[in-house]
C-alpha cells in the first residue's frame, strides 16, 4: 500500500494506534531495555519495541522472562515482540504482554539465530508457505484487541521471495502492519538490504509496512521512505550508542555532539540502566555500549580500554567525567528528570507479577 510521505515527524497509524513520527526503533536482543527505549522516545522515536520475548518463556511464568514486561507510561506506545512457533503459547503470551500494557504486539519471523530456529520460529515461520506462520498470526490476532504486527525477512536463502508470499496471508489472518528487513536468514547481518523488495510488498498489501534494514542516516532514511511508500522506517544498530542518529531524523539537521554532551547522555543512560537492572547486572551489560558511545565523540582510544576494565558504574562516570569535566554540569541539570523516574516500583501498578528484572 503506497502512502504519502511527506517528512520523518508526521503522525501515522497502525490500526487503532497513532504513532508520533515515522521513526520505530527496532527490537534488539540484549540492548532494547527500558533505558534504551526510553531514550529512544527522547529523541524522536515514535514507536519502541521490547527485545524479543519467549512466549515459552511466559507460559511457564519463568522470572527472567516475565521480567521482560516491565512498562513504564514515558516509553509508549510501545510494541512488545513475542517469539515462538505454538499458537495456543503465542496466544497466551500475547494476553499477557496486552495485561501488561502493551500497544501493540509484534510476532518475531526473522530471527535467523540457531537457537530460536531450531525451535520453528522466527524466520523458519515463512517457509513452507507460510502455513505455521499464518496459524500463529491467526491465534495472536484472535486473543487480543491491539494491533497485531510481523516482522520477517525475505526469507531463509539469499534468493527466497517468501515474504510475497507470506506478507498477504499474514494481512489475511489478522496482522495490521508488516516489517521486512531484506536479507535471507542465510545472509544474517552481511551484504545489504535490498530494499526494492520492500517496495514490492508495499505494493502487495493493503497495510503499513514498515522498512528496515541498513537505514543509518536521515538521507537514507527518507530515500527509502520515497522509494518504497513504506510507511515509516525502522533504526536498529545505527541508534545503538547514537541517539543524535533519530535525534537528526526527527529534526530534520545533522547532529555531532560534543564530548561532554556524549558523556552526559551515557552517564544518564548509565544510570537508568542501573535503576532498570540493578547494579550487578548493569557493569557487565553496559560494556558493549561504551564503545557505541565513544564514537559520537572524539575519545583517547585508552578511554574505552579503561572502561572496560573497571567493576563498577560509578568508576565509569569517574572516568567519563575525567575526560569530560564539563559534562558534570549537563548531568545536574538532568537530575530532577532522572530522579522523577523513581525506584521502578511505580512500574509494578501494571497488574502482572512482576520482581527483579532479569534483562537480556
Amino acid at each position: 500500500m503506497a502512502v504519502d510521505v511527506r517528512t520523518l515527524t508526521d503522525s501515522w497509524q497502525i490500526g487503532s494506534v497513532e504513532i508520533p513520527s515515522r521513526i520505530v526503533l527496532a527490537p534488539m536482543a540484549g540492548v532494547s531495555v527500558q533505558a534504551f527505549r526510553r531514550q529512544g522516545r527522547r529523541y524522536g522515536a515514535g514507536l519502541v519495541c521490547s527485545e524479543m520475548v519467549s512466549a515459552c518463556g511466559l507460559g511457564y511464568q519463568n522470572e527472567r522472562t516475565m521480567n521482560y514486561l516491565r512498562i513504564a507510561r514515558d516509553e509508549k506506545p510501545l510494541a512488545i515482540q513475542i517469539f515462538g512457533s505454538d499458537p495456543p503459547l503465542m496466544a497466551d503470551a500475547a494476553r499477557m504482554c496486552v495485561a501488561a500494557g502493551a500497544d501493540l504486539i509484534d510476532i518475531n519471523m526473522g530471527c535467523p539465530v540457531r537457537k530460536v530456529t531450531k525451535t520453528g520460529a522466527g524466520s523458519t515461520l515463512i517457509t513452507d508457505g507460510a502455513e505455521r506462520g499464518v496459524r500463529v498470526v491467526a491465534a495472536v490476532a484472535e486473543a487480543v484487541d491491539v494491533p497485531v504486527t510481523v516482522k520477517m525477512r525475505r526469507g531463509e536463502l539469499n534468493d527466497s521471495r517468501d515474504f510475497l508470499i507470506a506478507g498477504p496471508l499474514f494481512v489475511e489472518a489478522g496482522a495490521q502492519a508488516l516489517t521486512l528487513h531484506p536479507r535471507s536468514a542465510k545472509q544474517m547481518y552481511t551484504g545489504h538490504a535490498d530494499h526494492a523488495l520492500t517496495a514490492e510488498l508495499v505494493d502487495l498489501v493493503n497495510v503499513p509496512v514498515i522498512a528496515s534494514g541498513d537505514i543509518t542516516s536521515r538521507e537514507r532514511a527518507h530515500a527509502v521512505l520515497e522509494t518504497t511508500g513504506a510507511a515509516a522506517v525502522m533504526i536498529g544498530r545505527g541508534a545503538q550508542g547514537n541517539p543524535w542518529l533519530l535525534a537528526s531524523m526527527f529534526g530534520g539537521v545533522d547532529i555531532q555532539p560534543t564530548n561532554p554532551e556524549v558523556v552526559a547522555e551515557l552517564v544518564r543512560f548509565v544510570r537508568e540502566t542501573v535503576r532498570e537492572l540493578g547494579e550487578q547486572r548493569s557493569a557487565h551489560f553496559l560494556r558493549k555500549f561504551y564503545g557505541w558511545y565513544l564514537k559520537s565523540g572524539d575519545f583517547p582510544r585508552t578511554l574505552r580500554q579503561e572502561l572496560s576494565t573497571v567493576d563498577s558504574t560509578a568508576a565509569v562516570e569517574e572516568a567519563l567525567f575525567r575526560a569530560a569535566p564539563e559534562a558534570r554540569l549537563l548531568v545536574a541539570t538532568m537530575e530532577a528528570e532522572i530522579a522523577a523516574l523513581g525506584s521502578g516500583a511505580s512500574d509494578s501498578e501494571l497488574d502482572l507479577p512482576i520482581s527483579l528484572y532479569g534483562g537480556g
